[in-house]
C-alpha cells in the first residue's frame, strides 16, 4: 500500500508498505483524506524535536471503516465515515489520574512519536475510532485540528461576557475563534495575513487586527473600551506573539498558550503579578472537544471548506510540503487524498 514517510530534513517520499493485519480490539480503516499538521511541517523542516525519525506523518484523518474487529460497538460498521483520536494515554500518570488524558505525560501522538495515518490503510484500536454518518471523510480530516482550538477555549473558560483575542489565525487559531464565537464571546482575531483575517470574520470574529500595521495594544484598548481582552489565546507559536499576549491580556485575565515557541520566551513577572494573570497551557484535545467540533460541522453553518488550502495525491506530497514551507502564512491545511 502507498505510504508517505518523512525521511529527514526536507526529505519526504512515497513508499510501499505491507497492509496492516487486523488484530483483536482493532478496526481497519481505509484512509481517504489526511491533513498535514503544523507539526508535520516542522518535522519536514527538521524543527520538531519530539518527532521520531523517520516517521509516517498524519493525525488529521478522514477515513471509512473497512472492517471492525471483534468487540467493536454497533455504530462502528463497514463503510461508516470516521476519524481517529490520535493520542495515547497511560492511565496512571498525574494528568490521566486528574481526568486530563490529553496531557498524558507519556502521550505518543500519531505521526509524531509514532507512525501516523498517511497510508492507504491503518489499523487502530476501535475505541479510538470516532464515527458519524453525518460528516464526510473530507470534513472529518478537519476535526482534530479544530478540536485543539476548541480545547483552548475550554481551558480559558470563555463565556458570553468575555472579550477574547486570538493571536494567529491558522487552523488552530480558527478553531479557537469559532468556539469562542459559539460561546457568545466578543472575538478579536489578530494575524499578519489579510486573507486569513477575512476568513476569521466568517468564523465569528467581530473585529480583526493586522499585526504588521503596529499599534496592536492601542487597537485592542479601543475595541475593549480600555479594559483590554479578558482572554488572550496565543495560537501562532511566535515568541513575539507570546509577549504581545502577555501585554494585551487585561487585569485578572487569562492567557492561553497553544503554540510551541521555537526559542525561550522571557517571562515579565511584574506584568503577571500586577495583573494577577492566569497563565494556562493547552495541549491536544479531549473527547468532548471532538464532539463539539462534530456538532458544529453537522450544522453546516460555517464555510469549513475555506480551511482546505489544497488537496494533492500522495505522489505530490513533496510538492505540497515544499509549497507550504515556501509560504506558511498562506496555508490553512494541505490535504492528501488516497484512492480514487
Amino acid at each position: 500500500m502507498k505510504t508517505i514517510k518523512i525521511l529527514g530534513r526536507e526529505e519526504i517520499a512515497l513508499t510501499e508498505a505491507p497492509a496492516p493485519a487486523l488484530k483483536a480490539g482493532e478496526a481497519l480503516l481505509r484512509v481517504e483524506y489526511a491533513g498535514f499538521c503544523g507539526s508535520d511541517l516542522n518535522t519536514y523542516l527538521g524543527k520538531n524535536s519530539m518527532a521520531k525519525m523517520p516517521v509516517v506523518p498524519g493525525h488529521e484523518i478522514g477515513a471509512r471503516v473497512l472492517q471492525a474487529g471483534e468487540g467493536a460497538p454497533a455504530h462502528i460498521v463497514e463503510g461508516c465515515a470516521c476519524t481517529v483520536n490520535p493520542y495515547t494515554a497511560c492511565g496512571i500518570c498525574p494528568s490521566c489520574l486528574k481526568g486530563r488524558p490529553n496531557a498524558c505525560r507519556d502521550n505518543r501522538t500519531l505521526g509524531v512519536q509514532r507512525d501516523g495515518a498517511m497510508s492507504e490503510l491503518i489499523a487502530v484500536p476501535w475505541e479510538k475510532v470516532i464515527a458519524d454518518r453525518g460528516i464526510s471523510p473530507l470534513h472529518f480530516a478537519l476535526v482534530e485540528p479544530l478540536s485543539v482550538g476548541f480545547h483552548a477555549v475550554a481551558r480559558a473558560a470563555v463565556t458570553d461576557v468575555d472579550s477574547v483575542a486570538v493571536i494567529g489565525c491558522g487552523m488552530i487559531g480558527m478553531g479557537a475563534i469559532l468556539r469562542a464565537a459559539l460561546r457568545g464571546a466578543c472575538v478579536i482575531a489578530l494575524d499578519l495575513d489579510d486573507d486569513k483575517l477575512a476568513v476569521a470574520r466568517e468564523f465569528g470574529a467581530s473585529f480583526t487586527v493586522k499585526v504588521s500595521e503596529g499599534g496592536v495594544e492601542q487597537r485592542l484598548a479601543e475595541i475593549t473600551s480600555g479594559a483590554m481582552p479578558d482572554v488572550c489565546i496565543e495560537a501562532s507559536g511566535s515568541p513575539a506573539a507570546c509577549l504581545t499576549a502577555l501585554a494585551c491580556t487585561g487585569f485578572c485575565g487569562r492567557m492561553i498558550c497553544i503554540g510551541y515557541a521555537p526559542s525561550e520566551v522571557p517571562l515579565p513577572t511584574k506584568v503577571v503579578v500586577q495583573k494577577e494573570l492566569d497563565l494556562r497551557g493547552s495541549r491536544n484535545a479531549l473527547p468532548e472537544d471532538f464532539r463539539a467540533v462534530m456538532a458544529c460541522l453537522r450544522s453546516n453553518r460555517f464555510p469549513v471548506g475555506k480551511l482546505i488550502s489544497a488537496v494533492y495525491p500522495p505522489e505530490q506530497a513533496a510538492d505540497a510540503m515544499a509549497k507550504w514551507a515556501g509560504a506558511p502564512s498562506k496555508v490553512f491545511r494541505m490535504m492528501l487524498k488516497f484512492g480514487e
